[in-house]
């Protein structure tokens, strides 16, 4: 059995089924796009419900359009979307609660990155700042493509990337306890 490769086989190309595809394409993509969302969002629940409205979301695209590219590249690039979508729902939902933390302080950042630690970090940040981080450091994405995907100017999302990143740097440092300044600097 050849790897997937994310280039899936529609099964019957001559009448556009995209319906039999998507059906012969979900079991095979189910765990990419599963696992995919899960090593972003950290949350089980979550990206069980986000992988739920991934294949709606396709099952969606199919009706409307019999000849949409079914694979599982197509489904990771709207379980993306669904989980950005996500963190624009929170976003909304905590914009009163940010403009209270608003609280941000200039701590140098000199320690090592604890994976665990640097999750949990990433988790508390606010939705708009984790999609950013996500989608810059950890899906690895050009800032043109990120200002695309959160429907911003590239200008806009390299300030935000600037905050965000100090908004990480300000939680972790609060929470190893380190402030970042020496001892016998006197």
């Amino acid at each position: 059995m050849a790897p997937d490769d994310g280039r899936d086989v529609n099964p019957s190309p001559a009448t556009g089924d995209g319906g039999a595809a998507l059906l012969a394409t979900y079991d095979r993509s189910l765990p990419h796009v599963y696992g995919y969302l899960l090593s972003r969002c950290g949350r089980q629940v979550l990206a069980e419900d986000l992988t739920a409205e991934t294949f709606l979301a396709a099952v969606d695209a199919v009706r409307r359009d019999a000849s949409a590219p079914v694979s599982t590249a197509w489904l990771i690039g709207i379980a993306r979307h669904k989980l950005v979508d996500h963190w624009r729902r929170l976003e909304r939902e905590e914009r009163t609660l940010r403009a209270v933390e608003g609280t941000a302080t200039d701590d140098p950042w000199d320690t090592q990155l604890d994976g665990l630690r640097a999750r949990a970090v990433l988790e508390a940040l606010a939705p708009q700042h984790r999609a950013a981080l996500t989608l810059r450091y950890v899906d690895d994405l050009p800032v043109t493509e990120v200002a695309h995907a959160l429907d911003r100017t590239e200008h806009a999302t390299e300030a935000l990337l600037v905050r965000a990143r100090r908004a990480f740097r300000d939680r972790y440092t609060d929470s190893t306890g380190d402030t970042g300044e020496e001892d016998g600097d006197d």
